[in-house]
């Protein structure tokens, strides 16, 4: 893929609090979080040249963002990529300004999961590979086959858990918010053995949202915003559980849409080239592996970097900071760019409690599917 790094500048984000909106429509939640990115920006609705809304179910065509907003009569695209969603949309129109076709265009996520009937992600019943599946389910294969291999076990899980819900406690705008014991954790009750309540992130409902223009633009409009660094998506085959080499360890997908972005930037340590990341942490098995994957830790030892601390807001390379999808939920159209919006806020020094110390680039990861079937995408995001 042709380097775009440094090329698109996000302006303005906005974000709704994460939760059980049950006296909000998806309509309102996009309304919500695209006022507070107008403001952000510094910009009127109707400067607003394109759109493109990412989400699973909760809205048909364009006319999900055109009509809440009532943006009538431009370009707006409906893009759905399992639980990439967000970033993919985020990607489609980051591309379209890039060419000159949109000086200013707004990016949307969202998913009212709650009271909508729907519980989450639909499962593959009518696939061979993926007939009787849970998540849960699926990602405890993980786990166990991870414990197996490494020698691991549920203490290195809780460690994440707690680690993600400490730094929820300290965002407004975050499902849960509050801190939880190791104990808890430990104690909680099974739901597909090893993985407890606790190592299980919540259904949610939420939305985020970004405006994106060219950086040499951006001045022109707000002299607060950041730049794309990199992006890269990676879709797998799906056939993982029937190939023997397959191990439930590592996520292929993952090691190859960090690639293109590592590559895209000339990264070699990851480790201690990038400040912080947002993660898929939708178990905490993935976040797990997905540090191995991303290249930080080496494989089989992510136990000892949990062990020691190095994923913590005080830790070497800080993981999920906001809390992640253990405190916030998963609404699949939303959770990409809700990652976005907290490194969005790290590199312009607004996080509060949870700011990271010399912040100069962050990297958001989704990973849609199931072990041996996934989407990933990674996009970095750095200072102009």
């Amino acid at each position: 893929m042709k380097n775009l790094s440094g090329q698109i500048a996000i302006i303005g984000m906005g974000c709704t609090k994460f939760g059980e909106h049950w006296d909000k429509s998806a309509d309102d939640l996009i309304v919500e979080a695209a006022y507070e990115a107008f403001e952000d920006a510094g910009i009127n609705p109707d400067q607003i040249e394109a759109g493109w809304v990412g989400t699973l179910t909760s809205g048909m065509s364009g006319l999900t963002l055109s009509r809440p907003l009532k943006l009538q009569y431009i370009p707006v695209t409906r893009v759905e990529n399992m639980c990439a969603t967000g970033q993919d949309a985020l990607r489609n129109a980051a591309f379209a300004v890039a060419s000159g076709a949109y000086d200013l265009v707004l990016v949307a996520g969202v998913e009212k999961l709650k009271d909508s009937g729907y519980s989450g992600l639909p499962g593959a019943a009518s696939s061979v590979i993926g007939a009787g599946n849970t998540a849960p389910g699926a990602f405890a294969l993980a786990a166990n086959r991870y414990f197996h291999e490494y020698g691991a076990g549920k203490e290195e899980l809780a460690k994440i858990s707690v680690k993600n819900h400490y730094n929820g406690a300290r965002n407004k705008k975050a499902h849960f918010q509050k801190e939880i014991s190791m104990e808890q954790v430990l104690k909680a009750p099974v739901i597909a053995s090893p993985l407890g309540l606790f190592d299980c992130c919540p259904t949610t409902d939420g939305a985020a949202a970004a405006i994106i223009t060219r950086t040499e633009l951006a001045p022109q409009f707000n002299k607060d915003y950041v730049t794309i660094k990199g992006m890269g998506l990676a879709v797998g085959p799906g056939t993982g559980r029937l190939d023997p080499s397959f191990n439930f360890t590592s996520f292929p997908e993952t090691k190859a849409a960090a690639k293109q972005v590592y590559d895209q930037l000339g990264i070699k340590d990851p480790r201690r080239e990038i400040s912080m990341a947002e993660v898929h942490d939708c178990f905490t098995i993935t976040e797990m592996i997905i540090y191995e994957d991303l290249g930080f830790s080496e494989p089989g030892k992510a136990k000892a970097d949990i062990d020691a601390g190095t994923f913590t807001l005080q830790g070497e390379l800080p993981v999920n900071t906001d809390g992640g999808l253990k405190s916030f939920g998963h609404p699949i159209g939303a959770s990409g760019l809700r990652m976005l919006y907290e490194i969005y806020n790290q590199l312009l020094g607004r996080a509060e409690a949870r700011q990271v110390k010399n912040m100069k680039l962050g990297i958001a990861h989704n990973l849609g599917g199931n072990p041996g079937m996934f989407t990933c995408s990674v996009i970095a995001l750095g200072h102009a």
